[in-house]
């Protein structure tokens, strides 16, 4: 990929970061961008195309941040953590019609990027919890493949327009509660101690 369309997909994931997906057409991309129409087909076949593309970039750079995470050799939960903080922050940048807009309007980019979505985090989330149970941070008796997987659902309801509608509820504070569900669920007694140490920790700062 040269630099040019690397310029224009970094471009237009902001801008359906910012505005969601359905609701920006190529005539609104090329503006934003500050480029012409003409040289945005240049580069991009269609519409269909730029999703699938930067969203592709989207999910590899999660995937780049969440490994980066893992290779620092933190302990389960400080571990847990600092993920959690990291995609807490990206969500808060997220409009929160941009999956409800892909599965609608983009059902086939949508299916691909979601299973591969679902395999990294089950195995992000297999591997944290196998590392607690190692730890002595997390209870042992637990099923760590089930538990990955209800995470995975849970992660996946929250973009649910039924169950959260996006104008009453923010897609941060969402995934802030649902990895507070998690964790206290799967934490032992040392695991708790720990996370409340790091609360009262953080309340002083």
């Amino acid at each position: 990929m040269d630099q040019k369309v690397d310029k224009i997909i970094e471009g237009a994931k902001r801008v359906f970061m910012r505005y969601g997906i359905k609701s920006v057409n190529m005539d609104d991309m090329a503006r934003h961008l500050g480029i012409s129409k003409k040289t945005l087909y240049l580069h991009i076949k269609d519409k269909e195309d730029l999703v699938k593309r930067t969203m592709i970039d989207f999910c590899a750079n999660e995937d780049r941040e969440i490994k980066g995470i893992c290779n620092l050799g933190l302990n389960a939960v400080d571990e847990s953590l600092e993920i959690m903080k990291w995609v807490s922050g990206m969500l808060q940048h997220m409009h929160p019609s941009v999956a409800f807009d892909m599965e609608k309007y983009h059902p086939e980019v949508y299916h691909d990027l979601w299973t591969n979505r679902q395999n990294f985090i089950m195995e992000c989330i297999f591997e944290n919890l196998r590392k607690g149970q190692k730890e002595g941070l997390y209870r042992k008796d637990f099923n760590a493949d089930m538990i990955a997987k209800l995470y995975v659902a849970r992660v996946q309801a929250m973009f649910d327009q039924t169950l959260f509608p996006h104008d009453e509820y923010n897609l941060s504070d969402l995934y802030t509660e649902i990895f507070k569900y998690h964790i206290r669920g799967i934490a032992s007694s040392k695991g708790v101690e720990m996370l409340e140490s790091k609360q009262k920790t953080k309340k002083k700062s």
